[in-house]
């Protein structure tokens, strides 16, 4: 036997102790999903998120229409989809998160903390707005609607009547649009003014992060019963929206400015159309943040990370499209009441989720139970999201130190959300939207071009790409030729060329961030370049760190930094087969994993 009594009784009781770790689970260190199910409902929650309601729709309004989904769907298949493949094969592969996987190419293990930096920038801000929609949420549990005009609650309006509302807009404002600013935010008027905490959005926020930490107390183990509900109720408001606005006078109007008759083919022809598809489809699967290879990472060595894919990126992209005829739908509705054109309505981003449509929404009968729907909505898809942002956070840490953290779980998460609501705090003051939008400017923009771009260079150039297909093919089995054509195409050229123009179009065309007419002092741009720079420092430094750890001449320490560590390959031993042989028998892993798979 290769292991005494004495350790298997000490391994056994603390396997009993970790609460993320199941009986039947194949890695009896990390855990893993407790069914496909949680797995792929957690993968479509993360991807589905608050851009698929509030920026796609308005994107294919802008873009011409139907006429949108043309570029959306070839950069879908040629930066989308063969990123997304990639990272969750790679992390499903070595069972690690975004910074162990990089075991493969050493000197790029920086891009791993660059993810995990992203994340967390990313997770302060997103439960701000989770706050937002919780503080909305419970302001639709009174009638009238507090941000309706007055007498403006109903659909059947005469032009006196309507003018009345109209003329109920204070200073150019409309009524919901004064209640975001004045009640809902209490805005400052610039970032240079920051005003004291407003108490209801700190509550709200505090609720956000509950509701995350409790969530992800056991890890995967919890979540994945949570995602049952919220990655699914979305789609069900969605379809209860869709048929209600459908029947509403002035619908048609609304879905023909989005997808119908009036779609505009030549916008085709405009290079900012392909560039704004390019940009949705990356950020809207959310590759790059790490995300994918965390959740991808607690999968069972031979799960189909193929098939997955493909199920998840066609369902984003369909949700995207669906929920653009709810939103549109409503809107249209909404241009009747105002005797106003669909475009003056339409809006993207905080003005869609918290003005425009709420405005909507106080138009109909009944109109808080339709709020109440959306806005649980909204919390839901934000959710989902913010949860693997956090698993993100969390797996990276407990990969780093396996021996101090491997059973103490509820206690990273819970010190990752203490930590992180004490951060967004600055977020919920009055100048907090600033904030907001100053980090998703910065830290949420090209930076993840910047390590989506290494990433696939990485792996295609540096390790190998047909050595990383030989690796896949040990997990869903062998494939043809042909079936590899199309992958081997974008991996090694399509795709990270249409990643530098995209990162080169953004960086050319950057322009200072503004809230509506704000602009933001000098010293709030300055800083959002150094979160840019802390995020992408640690890339050069690792860098340099790998290749002045090495040893030999120049470059023998450059070739060393390049080439994946002893300890790469599959987690367990009983993975590794011929091609990555035995790992040292020191290490702590290899024992319990060997010792289990033996039994």
């Amino acid at each position: 036997m290769l292991i005494n009594s004495q350790w298997l009784e000490d391994n056994n009781g603390s396997n009993k102790q970790d609460s993320h770790v199941g009986q039947e689970d194949e890695n009896t260190d990390r855990g893993n999903w407790s069914s496909k199910r949680e797995y792929m409902l957690s993968m479509i929650g993360y991807a589905v998120g608050l851009g698929n309601v509030w920026r796609f729709p308005y994107l294919a309004y802008k873009h011409g229409g139907g006429a949108f989904l043309i570029p959306y769907t070839i950069m879908l298949a040629v930066a989308g989809l063969p990123l997304f493949f990639m990272e969750s094969s790679f992390g499903q592969f070595c069972s690690q998160g975004p910074i162990n996987v990089w075991k493969a190419v050493p000197i790029l293990q920086g891009v791993g903390i660059t993810m995990m930096l992203v994340s967390t920038f990313v997770a302060i801000y997103y439960n701000v707005i989770i706050a937002y929609s919780i503080y909305y949420l419970f302001a639709s549990f009174q009638y009238p609607l507090p941000w309706s005009a007055k007498d403006c609650n109903s659909t059947a309006l005469n032009v006196t009547e309507n003018q009345t509302c109209q003329n109920g807009s204070t200073a150019g404002q409309s009524p919901s649009e004064k209640y975001w600013d004045e009640v809902a935010l209490q805005r400052t008027s610039s970032m240079n003014e920051t005003g004291p905490v407003v108490w209801h959005l700190a509550l709200c926020l505090l609720l956000a992060w509950i509701l995350v930490g409790a969530a992800l107390f056991k890890g995967i183990k919890s979540s994945g019963k949570v995602v049952y509900f919220t990655a699914t109720f979305p789609y069900v408001v969605l379809f209860i929206l869709l048929i209600r606005g459908v029947t509403l006078e002035g619908a048609k109007d609304g879905i023909e400015f989005y997808i119908g008759s009036k779609s505009n083919l030549t916008k085709l022809a405009d290079s900012e159309v392909w560039k704004d598809a390019a940009t949705q489809i990356f950020f809207s699967l959310s590759v790059a943040w790490g995300g994918l290879m965390a959740l991808s990472s607690y999968n069972k060595f031979y799960n189909n990370s193929y098939q997955d894919s493909i199920i998840v990126c066609i369902t984003n992209c369909g949700t995207s499209v669906f929920a653009g005829f709810a939103i549109f739908s409503i809107l249209g509705h909404m241009a009747h009441v105002y005797q106003r054109p669909v475009s003056e309505v339409a809006d993207a981003g905080f003005g869609l989720a918290f003005i425009a449509y709420p405005d909507a929404l106080s138009k109909l009968p009944i109109s808080p139970l339709w709020s109440i729907l959306f806005f649980v909505m909204l919390i839901t898809l934000g959710l989902d999201s913010q949860f693997a942002g956090i698993e993100v956070i969390a797996t990276c840490l407990q990969d780093a130190y396996p021996k101090l953290l491997k059973s103490k779980r509820g206690i990273v998460t819970t010190a990752v959300c203490t930590v992180l609501f004490l951060l967004g705090l600055p977020c919920v003051t009055g100048a907090g939207i600033y904030w907001v939008n100053l980090i998703d400017t910065f830290c949420a923009g090209w930076i993840l071009l910047v390590a989506g771009l290494l990433e696939v260079l990485g792996l295609s150039i540096l390790y190998g790409g047909n050595r990383f297909i030989k690796d896949i093919e040990m997990m869903i089995g062998s494939k043809s030729a042909l079936f590899w054509l199309w992958w081997r195409a974008c991996w090694f050229l399509i795709t990270p060329v249409v990643l530098s123009i995209i990162l080169v179009w953004s960086l050319y065309t950057f322009t200072s961030p503004t809230y509506g007419s704000v602009v933001y002092p000098d010293w709030g741009i300055s800083l959002g370049w150094c979160m840019t720079a802390f995020c992408l420092i640690w890339i050069p430094i690792l860098a340099v760190w790998k290749v002045y750890k090495a040893s030999g001449g120049p470059w023998q320490r450059i070739k060393a930094a390049c080439s994946p560590t002893e300890d790469w390959g599959p987690y367990l031993e009983c993975h590794r087969g011929e091609r990555y042989g035995t790992r040292g028998a020191t290490d702590p892993n290899v024992i319990s994993n060997k010792f289990t798979t033996r039994l």
